[in-house]
């Protein structure tokens, strides 16, 4: 599952979350613009494969129930879903840009066919409302994360405690099944990954200012950070107001 915050091992003795960079990328408007550009253009790539695959595999009921019914398979899956997001945040000082491009949409493939499932639970019609609801409030959040002046940094530090606890609470609530626990949890896992929009939008900000990566390396970075908070928080309202468009 694509739960987490994307969080790379940056290898640079400058710290890029002052707002006082030196030796860094001249703050002008073009540069940051086009590294944003291509950030939202690599996040809306892999968004459209995880959408595309998942709808495919969910449509193939042969393929469902081979998956389904093979449990180790699935959680394999998993497993190389983690191990995607490791390899790129503790590689992308050493992985080669054309890599972490191919890894990363490698994470997008394997989350559509993980995110099969919600088309077996939810109708079409509440995925859609639903994702269209996650959209206008991630892009809402996103600009408020580029655009404000005020330091986000405690900010992002909280929700990332807060994230721990969810996937605590998550991870009991799998024994328990209840579904109090669970509506809970999604009204704080929604909280908790806009914050981290806003966070992750300011952070890249000054990873980019700071000049501290290859640009293409960084446009992939921030892609799949923001991906992330996109499909966490795309589940977490699915979770919330999903649940009157349930497949009987």
């Amino acid at each position: 599952m694509p739960f987490g915050n994307y969080n790379p091992n940056y290898n640079s003795n400058r710290n890029t979350y002052d707002y006082d960079i030196t030796g860094g990328r001249a703050a002008t408007g073009e540069g940051l613009s086009d590294f944003f550009r291509g950030v939202f253009t690599w996040m809306t790539l892999g968004l459209v494969i995880t959408g595309f695959i998942s709808y495919f595999v969910a449509s193939d009921k042969p393929v469902v129930l081979y998956l389904y019914s093979h449990v180790m398979l699935f959680y394999l899956l998993i497993g190389l879903q983690f191990a995607a997001v490791i390899g790129l945040s503790f590689g992308i000082n050493r992985l080669p840009a054309d890599v972490s491009e191919a890894i990363f949409l490698l994470y997008s493939a394997l989350t559509g066919v993980t995110f099969s499932f919600i088309f077996l639970v939810y109708t079409n019609q509440s995925i859609e409302e639903v994702f269209f609801l996650t959209a206008a409030s991630f892009g809402i959040l996103a600009f408020l994360g580029y655009a404000t002046k005020r330091d986000l940094t405690e900010m992002g530090n909280f929700m990332m405690v807060g994230l721990f606890a969810v996937i605590i609470a998550m991870v009991v609530n799998f024994f328990l099944r209840s579904s109090t626990l669970m509506y809970v949890v999604s009204v704080l896992g929604v909280v908790i990954f806009l914050g981290l929009t806003a966070y992750d939008m300011q952070k890249l900000k000054r990873i980019y200012l700071s000049g501290s990566f290859d640009v293409r390396k960084e446009t992939v970075m921030g892609a799949l950070t923001l991906y992330l908070d996109f499909i966490n928080l795309f589940l977490m309202l699915l979770m919330l107001f999903g649940g009157g468009g349930r497949r009987r």
